[in-house]
């Protein structure tokens, strides 16, 4: 877990680092973009007592997985010690359990704390994972095909316009999904492996 949560923490400051070069400097509000993702995650899930709603749980986790890029962003840009982040985050995630079942009572105390406390609430987040059946090991697998496709979106024009998210008639999302299922999140390369992966098919597309 040690290693891969220092091999997120080294992707998110890449990332980062190629939206704007010196990223730390700019203080940029993370609580701000986790807190709207938390709004947009329990739309997802269902809220509304008058109308008939389903949980989509995909679109669940897809939103804990952006939530946890701004999450490691704000850690970083509070602390350049890569291996101490990563080995409180290690400790938070196993020992933190899920104190309530209901998902939105555990999702409105994580953006509680966040809105307290201006910082990302690792404790909380660990609770809503735990809540909504996200494991580790799949939140890093989802992370990094997540991290890889906004790389190669912005590899191949996101900034300037010129970047096609439809190939072969479906969004790049549903590339990487059938990507990620195919290859071994296990692998030294698996970063690359995926890369290279999204490449091939935005070429045929």
């Amino acid at each position: 877990m040690q290693q891969q949560l220092l091999k997120m923490l080294e992707m998110q400051d890449a990332m980062n680092a190629r939206v704007t070069a010196h990223w730390r400097a700019e203080g940029y509000p993370w609580y701000r973009a986790i807190w709207v993702e938390c709004a947009e995650m329990l739309d997802h899930y269902g809220w509304k007592w008058w109308k008939k709603q389903s949980p989509d749980m995909e679109q669940v986790i897809l939103e804990l997985v952006d939530i946890w890029h701004f999450g490691l962003s704000d850690l970083l840009q509070n602390n350049n010690d890569a291996n101490a982040i990563a080995q409180s985050l290690s400790q938070s995630i196993q020992t933190q359990k899920a104190d309530t079942d209901d998902f939105k009572d555990a999702l409105e105390a994580f953006v509680a704390k966040v809105l307290s406390d201006k910082t990302f609430d690792v404790e909380g987040f660990c609770r809503v994972m735990a809540v909504a059946g996200l494991s580790f090991e799949q939140l890093y697998v989802q992370y990094v095909g997540k991290n890889v496709l906004n790389f190669f979106r912005q590899d191949n024009g996101y900034k300037d316009g010129t970047y096609r998210k439809l190939w072969s008639g479906r969004e790049d999302n549903e590339h990487l999904v059938e990507v990620l299922l195919a290859l071994d999140a296990s692998s030294d390369t698996f970063q690359a492996d995926v890369y290279e992966a999204l490449n091939a098919r935005y070429i045929q597309g």
